[in-house]
Order: structure tokens, then C-alpha cells, then sequence
């Protein structure tokens, strides 16, 4: 019997994935100011502080080394290939990452898997701060992309891209999006105006984002809602917030808000009227919701809109981000750039998917359902299975199978 192991054949797919289209990787703006990165798949190491001058050399390093990742730097170096104290910093992109690792999804609890690394305890869903068996804190978490999460992530972008163009006055063209090739997104803004920005300025922008510290009265918002829906800043978006809350919530979620029965009941019974008025004016009250209730309104308008970003991506100003179009090494699907005129119908397990043809007979262990394509697959558990190249390199990927041993 022959058998190859998973991370082998992982590597092979990849290497002839970056021997054909390694011509087709484009480097960043600034290539010789940039520093790059790559994680090894034998050793699970990172090769860092590498230049190149030219595109070529890029992608000669990727045909080479073959990588399970590749990332670039944000920042713009005098020496990018110098260790960090002596690169010579000279400013650094803005970027944004909004990953479903960190939003509270209802899909996670179902496809998404943790174990103790200490006593093997396992659960669903993200893993706890520590195991409720013998108290460890160290986790082997396996996290999987469905339509829920990554709809919720490009909701999530595009909330992000409507902030940073009405609240920040950034262009779109300023901009450059990217599907990850996991569980999100990821915004780059080059703009000359952001290069000089230091960590400070950068977190005062993610708490504008995250609404840290917002406090409404400082926003002119007294009891009830007196802000137009079409206003820009936070007034607007608190304004809007509190209307589609209104708009679309049942007894129950008002409930949920802390609100009391009788003050959900009466903003139900005068919902219609409620929202027909605020559209010819910009102040609203509500008969029988007073100063608490409206607090707790105003809190959960503050929460849907604000944006669920990775602060600490967005404030480190010497931060690796993912090469467009190379390979992810947890899906084996490739970071895609999307122009934001096409981010609402963009479907990222269509797009991102680099293989095409060929098929695989795996073990797999378990694994949920998922769609590559137009292909849906799974659930598996302990199945022996033939998929087409890309659904099983990405359930290898994923560590969730092994390859079928041969004669």
C-alpha cells in the first residue's frame, strides 16, 4: 500500500497551483519598500523580512519556497529585509480585517469545533476561556466558512466601506477589498493622508468604528430620538439604528433590550404611526417610553451600527496582510480582490475557488456540510469519499481527512 500524507499532497496542489499562475500574483504598490512574509508547511514556521525589486523575484520566491500563506507588510520600509528595529519605518498602509472568528454568528455553534489540549474535552462553538473539565486554557479549534458567516462579514464590510466613505470622506478608489480566503474580509486604504498615522490616530478611528465611548447627549441625543434619518455621523446612524430596530423588532427582542412588557407593547401598538411621523420629522417621541427606556433603544442602535473589525489589525502599524490571489493554507481557496460595485452579490465560494478538475478519495473524519461551487458536500463522519480536488483539499486543509491509501 502507498500512502502520502495530507500536508504532502497539500503542498504539491499548491506548488503547481503557484508553477501555472505565480505570473498572474501581483506584487503591492511600493515593492521595494515592502517586507514579505511566508509560513513553511513543514515546520509551521514563518520566513520573514524577505524584499524583492522586482515582480519576478516575488514570484520566484513563491514557486520556491512554496508556502501554505504569504503575506506583505502594511507598512513601507527603507529596508524592509533588515530586522525590525533597523528597517526604517516610513509609514504603513490603513487596514481593516473583519473576520467571522470574531462575531458572535448563530452558525457557529454548528459547524465550528473546539478541543482541550490538556484532557481532550470537545465542544461546538468557539472556545471557552477555560475547559469546564479540568480548567485548561489551551484549545485545538477547528473554525469553518458557511453562507451565514461570510453573509454576515460582507454585511459587515459594507457597513465598513459606508463609514470610511460618508463619515471619513475616503474615495472608493482609495480603497481595495479583498475576500480573505477563510471567513472575511479584508480593507486597505493607501491614501497618502493615512501613511503618517500612528497607533494613537489609528485607535481613535477604530473606537469611531466600534462606538467606544460613545455617549449621546454629546451628539445632542436626549431623551427620544431627535437626529434625521439621512444625517451623516453618529447622529444619522444612531437615527437610522433606532428606526429599523423599531421597524423590525417583536415583543420578545424588545423585551430582550431590558425593556419592560408594557413599554414593548406600547411601542408596538403605535409602530405604524411612529415610523410614518419621523419621516417628516427629525425629533421622536414615543407616548409611555420614558428617559431609561430610550436609553436602552439608543444602546442597541449604537450596536448595530457599529462595525465588528479585528481592532488590533487596524492599529498596528507594522502589520502583515495576505497577498492577493495566493493560496489560504485552512481552505486551500485563494484571496480574491472585489470591487466594491460588486461586493453584495460577490460570492466568495464561487470565486475564490483555485482548483479546478480532478478528483481525490479521502477518509474523512468529520466534517459539515459545505458548498465549493455549485457543489454541496457533507455532512461526513468516518466516510470514505470521492470529491472533486478543490472540496478535498479543503477538507485536508482543514485536517478534518486524510487521503485513501493506494496499491
Amino acid at each position: 500500500m502507498r500512502k502520502i500524507e495530507a500536508k504532502t499532497f497539500v503542498q504539491q496542489r499548491f506548488s503547481e497551483y503557484y508553477q501555472q499562475h505565480s505570473p498572474n500574483i501581483n506584487p503591492p504598490s511600493s515593492l521595494l519598500n515592502r517586507e514579505f512574509a511566508f509560513l513553511l508547511f513543514k515546520e509551521r514556521m514563518m520566513i520573514r523580512h524577505k524584499g524583492a525589486r522586482e515582480p519576478e523575484d516575488l514570484q520566484s520566491l513563491l514557486r520556491t519556497i512554496v508556502p501554505s500563506d504569504v503575506y506583505y507588510s502594511s507598512a513601507h520600509y527603507e529596508k524592509p529585509e533588515e530586522e525590525m528595529e533597523s528597517k526604517g519605518w516610513l509609514g504603513a498602509d490603513l487596514v481593516f480585517d473583519i473576520d467571522a472568528d470574531h462575531i458572535a454568528t448563530p452558525c457557529g455553534k454548528k459547524h465550528d469545533t473546539w478541543a482541550c489540549t490538556k484532557c481532550g474535552t470537545a465542544g461546538r462553538g468557539p472556545p471557552p476561556e477555560q475547559c469546564p473539565n479540568c480548567s485548561g486554557q489551551k484549545f485545538n479549534d477547528t473554525s469553518w466558512p458557511c453562507e451565514i458567516c461570510l453573509e454576515t462579514t460582507k454585511r459587515e464590510n459594507m457597513k465598513l466601506i459606508d463609514v470610511l466613505t460618508n463619515d471619513f470622506g475616503f474615495a472608493t478608489h482609495e480603497m481595495t477589498v479583498g475576500f480573505s480566503g477563510h471567513r472575511g474580509y479584508h480593507v486597505h486604504i493607501e491614501s497618502d493622508i493615512v501613511q503618517s498615522l500612528d497607533q494613537i490616530a489609528r485607535r481613535e478611528i477604530v473606537d469611531y468604528l466600534v462606538g467606544i465611548g460613545f455617549e449621546p447627549k454629546l451628539h445632542g441625543l436626549e431623551e427620544g430620538v431627535n437626529a434625521g434619518l439621512d444625517e451623516a455621523g453618529w447622529r444619522g446612524r444612531v437615527a437610522r439604528g433606532t428606526y429599523e430596530f423599531l421597524l423590525n423588532s417583536n415583543s420578545q427582542q424588545l423585551e430582550e433590550t431590558g425593556l419592560s412588557k408594557g413599554v414593548a407593547n406600547s411601542i408596538l401598538a403605535q409602530r405604524n404611526s411612529i415610523l410614518k411621523e419621523w419621516k417628516d420629522k427629525t425629533t421622536l417621541r414615543i407616548k409611555g417610553v420614558g428617559p431609561e427606556s430610550w436609553k436602552r433603544i439608543m444602546q442597541k442602535a449604537v450596536e448595530t451600527q457599529t462595525v465588528q473589525i479585528d481592532t488590533v489589525v487596524t492599529t498596528d502599524i507594522h502589520r502583515l496582510i495576505r497577498l492577493a490571489d495566493t493560496l489560504h493554507g485552512k481552505t486551500g481557496l485563494k484571496k480574491v480582490i472585489v470591487p466594491i460595485s460588486d461586493i453584495e452579490g460577490f460570492d466568495p465560494l464561487k470565486s475564490a475557488v483555485a482548483f479546478k478538475g480532478g478528483a481525490v478519495t479521502l477518509i474523512v473524519s468529520e466534517a459539515p456540510e459545505f458548498r465549493l461551487g455549485d457543489g454541496r458536500y457533507g455532512p461526513f463522519k468516518n466516510a470514505e469519499v470521492e470529491l472533486p480536488t478543490a472540496a478535498a483539499l479543503f477538507l485536508l486543509c482543514k485536517g478534518a481527512a486524510k487521503l485513501k491509501e493506494t496499491n
